[in-house]
């Protein structure tokens, strides 16, 4: 319990005099510090955490959430009708995929094939979009590619594009690489540059017809209800497929998601840095205004205060100063982060700077995304470190000798 005398004594050195002007601007600094590094933790997670959101939904609504690819026999429909695909699922299709060349004129591009069914296509995400331009059936001997492929190579709907696949054609001058001409019939926008420019879509039976696959050798795409839970999800679905090889969204881009968790977890241990030096300023101004109250800290004890309380004033004098800093850098990170794409296009346009170039980070503005467990670790840890750089001055206050206080001052 804090007596009425503690609570009095501490709001009495917190409240500095003029003659405490050093303390003062200590104190002050020691507030702006942590307030400031709590802010600048929070607006950071909250991008990151962002980023990763935005990059993760966007990669869900282009790739199929699970592939489940069968090793020898094809795969079993039958396995259909089981009730835990089915409460995981929201549909299933048949695909195949295939690396070939796109020959345009005076250009060559690789490309990835991805091969569907007329009525599966468009049930994807990307096909429903409102940024899909064309039909939205793939129909044999045409193409759909990508806004970037589109851009980059002058290709628009109802032009004729070469694709040459690797697989060989015998011919009566040796083997030549198969070739088909396709019309492009459609023209998709993912949102990640890297997607329009390299992957392009075309009916299954072209696609086994291009590359000699057997239609055995189909995989089926899942796509879930909740495709963020993906690694509850992949067991599951492991234990009905037993006897075929399944891979999910998250297993394609495990190494860039590794790398973004390892990035946010250094960034919080850097940024963290910012409030302990900021921390520390704290047991500057305690153990100076423990230097400054010594005879009031020598009078106290002499009318009976007992050490404990006396540790305990200082002790609530570090820690008020570190938790109204904390929560002043809470509201100020929050705010922050809620107004921060107002705040980019503000100093884009005053300055004529590109702050967040979307040919970079695949995205056309900052996102952010303000996670309060993330804040809630943020403000433990800051009143945590504030907690324990005030106990050092807090005890020193409590073992002064009073007979020797009161003789000096």
């Amino acid at each position: 319990m804090i007596s009425q005398l503690e609570k009095e004594v501490t709001l009495r050195y917190l409240n500095t005099r003029k003659k405490d002007g050093f303390l003062n601007i200590i104190s002050i600094f020691s507030f702006i510090g942590i307030s400031l590094g709590v802010a600048v933790l929070i607006i950071v997670m909250s991008v990151m955490n962002g980023f990763r959101t935005e990059l993760i939904e966007k990669i869900i609504g282009f790739n199929p959430h699970v592939v489940i690819k069968p090793y020898e026999k094809s795969i079993n429909e039958n396995l259909f009708d089981n009730k835990d695909l089915n409460s995981l699922s929201n549909t299933f299709v048949y695909s195949n995929s295939g690396e070939a060349v796109l020959i345009n004129k005076n250009y060559t591009k690789g490309l990835l094939l991805r091969g569907y069914l007329p009525d599966d296509f468009k049930k994807l995400s990307i096909v429903k979009s409102d940024k899909f331009n064309g039909n939205k059936k793939i129909i044999p001997k045409f193409i759909s590619i990508g806004k970037e492929l589109s851009f980059s190579y002058d290709i628009k709907i109802g032009d004729k594009v070469l694709i040459m696949s690797p697989t060989g054609v015998q011919t009566i001058v040796g083997n030549l690489p198969r070739q088909e001409t396709y019309i492009v019939d459609s023209i998709f926008d993912s949102e990640i540059a890297d997607f329009d420019q390299n992957v392009a879509f075309i009916n299954l039976s072209d696609l086994e017809s291009l590359f000699d696959l057997e239609t055995s050798k189909r995989n089926l795409e899942i796509y879930l209800k909740n495709p963020k839970n993906i690694e509850i999800n992949k067991k599951k679905l492991e234990k009905i497929f037993k006897n075929y090889y399944v891979y999910t969204w998250s297993d394609l881009n495990k190494s860039l998601f590794s790398a973004l968790k390892v990035e946010r977890n250094v960034m919080f241990i850097i940024l963290s840095l910012i409030i302990i030096v900021a921390a520390f300023n704290i047991i500057s101004g305690l153990t100076i205004l423990v230097k400054n109250k010594t005879r009031e800290i020598a009078i106290l004890k002499s009318i009976g205060v007992q050490n404990k309380s006396i540790a305990k004033i200082f002790f609530m004098v570090g820690f008020l100063i570190g938790t109204l800093a904390t929560l002043s850098g809470i509201i100020l990170g929050i705010l922050f982060s809620f107004y921060i794409e107002n705040i980019r296009e503000f100093l884009s346009n005053t300055f004529n700077i590109s702050l967040f170039p979307e040919e970079i980070y695949f995205l056309s503005n900052l996102p952010s995304e303000i996670n309060f467990y993330s804040i809630l670790i943020i403000a433990i840890s800051s009143i945590l470190v504030t907690i324990i750089v005030s106990i050092y001055p807090a005890i020193k206050a409590s073992k002064m000798n009073t007979v020797t206080a009161l003789k000096y001052e």
